[in-house]
Protein backbone atom coordinates (compact mmCIF):
# COMPACT_ATOMS: atom_id res chain seq x y z
CA UNK A 1 0.00 0.00 0.00
CA UNK A 2 1.86 3.25 -1.04
CA UNK A 3 1.91 5.54 1.61
CA UNK A 4 0.60 8.49 2.38
CA UNK A 5 3.19 11.80 1.64
CA UNK A 6 3.36 14.95 3.69
CA UNK A 7 2.24 17.99 1.47
CA UNK A 8 5.02 19.90 3.29
CA UNK A 9 8.48 20.55 1.20
CA UNK A 10 10.09 22.76 2.86
CA UNK A 11 13.85 22.53 1.78
CA UNK A 12 15.98 21.92 5.19
CA UNK A 13 19.07 20.61 4.03
CA UNK A 14 19.87 23.83 1.94
CA UNK A 15 19.59 25.80 5.38
CA UNK A 16 22.35 23.09 6.94
CA UNK A 17 25.14 25.55 6.93
CA UNK A 18 23.11 28.23 9.17
CA UNK A 19 22.23 25.63 11.45
CA UNK A 20 25.71 24.56 11.88
CA UNK A 21 27.02 27.88 12.57
CA UNK A 22 23.85 28.29 15.00
CA UNK A 23 24.52 25.26 16.89
CA UNK A 24 28.68 25.77 16.99
CA UNK A 25 27.88 28.93 18.49
CA UNK A 26 25.71 27.58 20.96
CA UNK A 27 27.88 25.11 21.83
CA UNK A 28 30.81 26.85 22.08
CA UNK A 29 29.22 29.55 24.42
CA UNK A 30 27.83 26.62 26.54
CA UNK A 31 31.93 25.60 26.95
CA UNK A 32 33.14 28.67 27.61
CA UNK A 33 30.57 29.06 30.69
CA UNK A 34 31.13 25.94 31.96
CA UNK A 35 34.90 26.51 31.47
CA UNK A 36 34.69 29.96 33.31
CA UNK A 37 32.03 29.76 35.95
CA UNK A 38 30.86 26.03 36.03
CA UNK A 39 27.79 25.49 37.53
CA UNK A 40 25.69 26.01 40.59
CA UNK A 41 25.86 22.70 42.11
CA UNK A 42 22.97 22.54 45.05
CA UNK A 43 22.86 20.44 48.18
CA UNK A 44 23.09 17.49 46.45
CA UNK A 45 26.61 17.92 45.36
CA UNK A 46 28.13 20.05 47.77
CA UNK A 47 26.04 18.73 51.05
CA UNK A 48 25.10 21.08 54.02
CA UNK A 49 22.93 20.72 57.46
CA UNK A 50 19.97 18.50 57.95
CA UNK A 51 17.42 19.75 60.56
CA UNK A 52 14.48 17.42 61.61
CA UNK A 53 11.25 19.21 63.09
CA UNK A 54 8.06 17.59 64.21
CA UNK A 55 4.48 20.10 63.79
CA UNK A 56 1.57 19.30 65.54
CA UNK A 57 -0.56 19.26 62.28
CA UNK A 58 0.98 19.07 58.65
CA UNK A 59 2.18 22.57 57.48
CA UNK A 60 2.09 24.18 54.24
CA UNK A 61 5.61 23.47 52.17
CA UNK A 62 5.66 26.74 50.50
CA UNK A 63 5.21 28.34 54.05
CA UNK A 64 7.76 27.03 55.23
CA UNK A 65 10.17 27.81 52.56
CA UNK A 66 8.96 31.48 52.19
CA UNK A 67 10.44 31.63 56.02
CA UNK A 68 13.33 30.36 55.50
CA UNK A 69 14.17 32.13 52.67
CA UNK A 70 14.63 35.29 55.22
CA UNK A 71 17.74 33.49 57.21
CA UNK A 72 20.08 33.25 54.18
CA UNK A 73 20.79 30.37 54.22
CA UNK A 74 21.43 29.70 50.92
CA UNK A 75 19.89 26.50 48.78
CA UNK A 76 16.82 24.68 51.02
CA UNK A 77 15.57 21.24 50.28
CA UNK A 78 11.99 20.76 52.05
CA UNK A 79 10.18 17.07 52.16
CA UNK A 80 7.92 15.06 54.38
CA UNK A 81 9.55 11.97 56.06
CA UNK A 82 7.31 9.37 56.73
CA UNK A 83 4.06 11.40 58.09
CA UNK A 84 3.05 15.13 56.87
CA UNK A 85 3.62 16.33 60.29
CA UNK A 86 7.42 15.35 60.05
CA UNK A 87 9.67 17.46 58.09
CA UNK A 88 13.26 17.32 56.74
CA UNK A 89 15.19 20.58 55.86
CA UNK A 90 18.15 20.24 54.35
CA UNK A 91 20.19 23.65 54.04
CA UNK A 92 22.81 24.53 52.15
CA UNK A 93 24.65 25.95 55.19
CA UNK A 94 27.30 24.04 56.82
CA UNK A 95 27.79 24.35 60.34
CA UNK A 96 31.21 23.76 61.65
CA UNK A 97 30.86 22.09 65.14
CA UNK A 98 27.93 20.45 67.15
CA UNK A 99 27.32 24.22 68.93
CA UNK A 100 27.05 25.99 65.46
CA UNK A 101 24.75 23.27 64.71
CA UNK A 102 22.44 23.78 67.18
CA UNK A 103 22.43 27.43 67.02
CA UNK A 104 21.89 27.13 63.60
CA UNK A 105 18.53 24.31 64.36
CA UNK A 106 17.45 26.53 67.14
CA UNK A 107 16.88 29.71 64.55
CA UNK A 108 15.10 27.19 61.77
CA UNK A 109 12.70 26.33 64.59
CA UNK A 110 12.08 29.68 65.89
CA UNK A 111 11.30 30.80 62.32
CA UNK A 112 8.97 27.93 61.96
CA UNK A 113 7.31 28.37 65.13
CA UNK A 114 4.79 31.61 64.06
CA UNK A 115 3.79 29.42 60.80
CA UNK A 116 1.73 27.23 63.58
CA UNK A 117 0.16 30.51 65.60
CA UNK A 118 0.52 28.62 69.26
CA UNK A 119 1.32 25.19 68.32
CA UNK A 120 4.59 23.94 68.82
CA UNK A 121 7.25 22.88 66.64
CA UNK A 122 10.14 20.39 67.95
CA UNK A 123 13.27 20.20 67.09
CA UNK A 124 14.07 16.12 66.70
CA UNK A 125 17.13 15.99 65.41
CA UNK A 126 20.17 18.09 63.37
CA UNK A 127 23.42 16.97 61.29
CA UNK A 128 25.76 17.59 59.19
CA UNK A 129 25.22 15.73 55.74
CA UNK A 130 28.07 15.24 53.24
CA UNK A 131 26.94 15.80 49.41
CA UNK A 132 24.55 12.62 48.09
CA UNK A 133 26.71 12.35 44.89
CA UNK A 134 30.33 11.90 45.70
CA UNK A 135 33.48 11.49 43.86
CA UNK A 136 32.92 7.43 43.25
CA UNK A 137 29.31 8.28 42.27
CA UNK A 138 30.20 10.77 39.71
CA UNK A 139 32.54 8.65 38.27
CA UNK A 140 30.56 5.86 37.85
CA UNK A 141 27.45 8.48 36.38
CA UNK A 142 29.71 9.44 33.76
CA UNK A 143 31.07 5.63 33.00
CA UNK A 144 27.06 5.25 32.74
CA UNK A 145 26.43 7.70 30.40
CA UNK A 146 29.80 7.06 28.18
CA UNK A 147 28.51 3.45 28.21
CA UNK A 148 24.84 4.71 27.38
CA UNK A 149 26.10 6.80 23.61
CA UNK A 150 28.30 3.60 22.97
CA UNK A 151 25.15 1.22 23.12
CA UNK A 152 23.43 3.81 21.20
CA UNK A 153 26.55 4.70 18.87
CA UNK A 154 26.24 0.66 17.55
CA UNK A 155 22.81 0.13 17.78
CA UNK A 156 22.28 3.00 15.37
CA UNK A 157 25.34 1.77 13.27
CA UNK A 158 23.74 -1.89 13.28
CA UNK A 159 20.49 -0.67 12.28
CA UNK A 160 21.43 1.86 10.13
CA UNK A 161 24.97 3.01 9.00
CA UNK A 162 28.05 4.33 10.74
CA UNK A 163 27.26 7.96 9.63
CA UNK A 164 23.58 7.77 11.07
CA UNK A 165 25.41 6.69 14.25
CA UNK A 166 27.62 9.42 14.31
CA UNK A 167 25.18 12.32 13.74
CA UNK A 168 22.92 10.83 16.29
CA UNK A 169 26.03 10.71 19.06
CA UNK A 170 26.93 14.70 17.93
CA UNK A 171 23.52 15.14 17.80
CA UNK A 172 22.84 14.18 21.43
CA UNK A 173 26.31 16.07 22.77
CA UNK A 174 24.52 18.89 21.66
CA UNK A 175 21.50 18.82 23.22
CA UNK A 176 23.46 17.99 26.18
CA UNK A 177 26.21 21.06 26.12
CA UNK A 178 23.48 23.51 25.70
CA UNK A 179 20.84 22.21 28.33
CA UNK A 180 23.98 22.37 30.91
CA UNK A 181 25.13 25.97 29.24
CA UNK A 182 21.90 27.33 29.85
CA UNK A 183 21.95 26.09 33.51
CA UNK A 184 25.85 27.29 33.64
CA UNK A 185 24.81 30.67 31.80
CA UNK A 186 21.92 31.66 34.15
CA UNK A 187 23.62 30.47 37.03
CA UNK A 188 20.39 28.58 38.27
CA UNK A 189 21.25 25.85 40.41
CA UNK A 190 22.08 22.12 39.22
CA UNK A 191 20.70 19.57 41.47
CA UNK A 192 19.91 15.44 41.33
CA UNK A 193 16.56 16.52 39.63
CA UNK A 194 18.44 18.80 36.75
CA UNK A 195 19.99 15.41 36.60
CA UNK A 196 17.34 13.31 35.74
CA UNK A 197 16.04 15.94 33.24
CA UNK A 198 18.86 16.34 31.40
CA UNK A 199 19.28 11.94 30.72
CA UNK A 200 15.11 12.13 30.32
CA UNK A 201 16.29 14.51 27.29
CA UNK A 202 18.56 11.99 25.56
CA UNK A 203 15.97 9.38 25.64
CA UNK A 204 13.46 12.14 24.07
CA UNK A 205 16.11 13.45 21.43
CA UNK A 206 17.40 9.81 20.45
CA UNK A 207 13.93 9.10 19.43
CA UNK A 208 13.16 11.91 18.05
CA UNK A 209 16.31 10.80 15.40
CA UNK A 210 15.40 7.42 15.50
CA UNK A 211 12.29 7.94 13.54
CA UNK A 212 13.56 10.38 11.21
CA UNK A 213 16.56 7.90 10.23
CA UNK A 214 13.73 5.41 9.99
CA UNK A 215 12.21 7.18 7.26
CA UNK A 216 14.95 8.11 5.47
CA UNK A 217 16.27 4.85 5.27
CA UNK A 218 12.82 4.07 3.66
CA UNK A 219 12.69 7.16 1.34
CA UNK A 220 16.22 5.36 0.47
CA UNK A 221 14.56 2.35 -0.95
CA UNK A 222 12.15 4.39 -3.20
CA UNK A 223 13.99 7.02 -4.22
CA UNK A 224 16.65 5.51 -5.37
CA UNK A 225 17.87 7.51 -8.31
CA UNK A 226 17.61 10.34 -6.01
CA UNK A 227 20.19 12.29 -4.62
CA UNK A 228 21.18 12.07 -0.37
CA UNK A 229 20.42 15.82 -0.10
CA UNK A 230 16.66 15.08 -1.48
CA UNK A 231 15.87 11.91 0.09
CA UNK A 232 16.91 13.70 3.25
CA UNK A 233 14.55 16.63 2.62
CA UNK A 234 11.72 14.19 1.78
CA UNK A 235 12.01 12.09 4.75
CA UNK A 236 11.95 14.72 7.30
CA UNK A 237 9.02 16.72 5.35
CA UNK A 238 7.28 13.30 5.67
CA UNK A 239 7.57 13.41 9.69
CA UNK A 240 7.71 16.53 9.96
CA UNK A 241 3.92 16.82 11.41
CA UNK A 242 4.48 13.95 14.05
CA UNK A 243 7.60 15.70 15.24
CA UNK A 244 5.84 19.02 15.74
CA UNK A 245 2.98 17.79 17.40
CA UNK A 246 4.91 15.58 19.61
CA UNK A 247 7.13 18.30 20.78
CA UNK A 248 4.39 20.94 21.21
CA UNK A 249 2.24 18.38 22.96
CA UNK A 250 5.29 18.36 25.60
CA UNK A 251 6.18 21.54 25.52
CA UNK A 252 2.60 22.88 26.17
CA UNK A 253 3.04 20.65 29.58
CA UNK A 254 6.68 22.58 30.49
CA UNK A 255 4.84 25.66 30.24
CA UNK A 256 2.20 24.97 32.29
CA UNK A 257 4.87 23.77 35.08
CA UNK A 258 7.23 26.24 34.57
CA UNK A 259 3.91 28.82 35.46
CA UNK A 260 2.18 27.12 37.79
CA UNK A 261 4.32 24.21 38.94
CA UNK A 262 5.72 26.15 41.87
CA UNK A 263 9.87 26.52 42.92
CA UNK A 264 9.94 22.91 43.74
CA UNK A 265 9.50 21.98 39.81
CA UNK A 266 10.53 24.52 38.04
CA UNK A 267 14.51 23.89 37.58
CA UNK A 268 13.31 20.42 36.40
CA UNK A 269 11.00 21.86 33.98
CA UNK A 270 13.54 24.26 32.85
CA UNK A 271 15.92 21.73 31.98
CA UNK A 272 13.23 19.88 30.02
CA UNK A 273 11.77 22.26 27.86
CA UNK A 274 14.88 23.41 27.25
CA UNK A 275 16.31 20.00 25.80
CA UNK A 276 13.17 19.67 24.33
CA UNK A 277 13.23 22.55 22.38
CA UNK A 278 16.69 21.97 21.20
CA UNK A 279 16.00 18.06 20.54
CA UNK A 280 13.67 18.93 18.42
CA UNK A 281 15.40 21.22 16.37
CA UNK A 282 18.91 18.62 16.23
CA UNK A 283 16.66 15.92 14.74
CA UNK A 284 16.06 17.94 12.16
CA UNK A 285 18.92 20.73 11.45
CA UNK A 286 22.09 18.65 13.18
CA UNK A 287 21.59 14.94 12.99
CA UNK A 288 20.36 14.32 9.21
CA UNK A 289 23.07 17.42 7.79
CA UNK A 290 25.54 15.45 9.62
CA UNK A 291 24.80 12.19 7.57
CA UNK A 292 24.97 14.00 4.72
CA UNK A 293 28.30 15.80 5.76
CA UNK A 294 29.71 12.18 6.31
CA UNK A 295 27.95 11.02 2.84
CA UNK A 296 30.97 8.45 0.65
CA UNK A 297 31.86 10.27 -2.25
CA UNK A 298 31.99 7.37 -4.28
CA UNK A 299 28.17 6.97 -3.22
CA UNK A 300 27.75 10.71 -4.26
CA UNK A 301 29.08 10.08 -7.38
CA UNK A 302 26.55 7.06 -8.02
CA UNK A 303 23.58 9.24 -6.80
CA UNK A 304 24.69 11.73 -9.20
CA UNK A 305 24.36 9.07 -11.92
CA UNK A 306 21.75 7.80 -11.55
CA UNK A 307 19.59 10.79 -11.30
CA UNK A 308 20.57 11.53 -14.57
CA UNK A 309 19.29 8.40 -15.83
CA UNK A 310 15.72 8.95 -16.58
CA UNK A 311 12.64 8.05 -14.61
CA UNK A 312 11.18 4.29 -15.10
CA UNK A 313 7.72 4.15 -16.18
Amino acid sequence: MELIRSKTQFDFVRFRMVAFFLSGSLVLLSIVSLALQGLNLGIDFSGGTLVQVRFVKPPHMDSIRTALAQLDLGDVVIQEFGSPEEILIRLEKQAANADAQNALAARVVETLRPLVGTESVDLRRVEFVGPQVGEELTINGLLAVFYSMLAILVYVAWRFEWRFAYGAILALIHDVIITLGLFSVTHKEFTLVVVAAVLTVIGYSINDTIVVFDRIREEQIRMKKQSMAAVINQAINDTLSRTIITSLTVVLVLVALLLFGGLVIHDFALALFCGVVVGTYSSIFVASPIVLLLERPERAATEKTLEQLPEAP
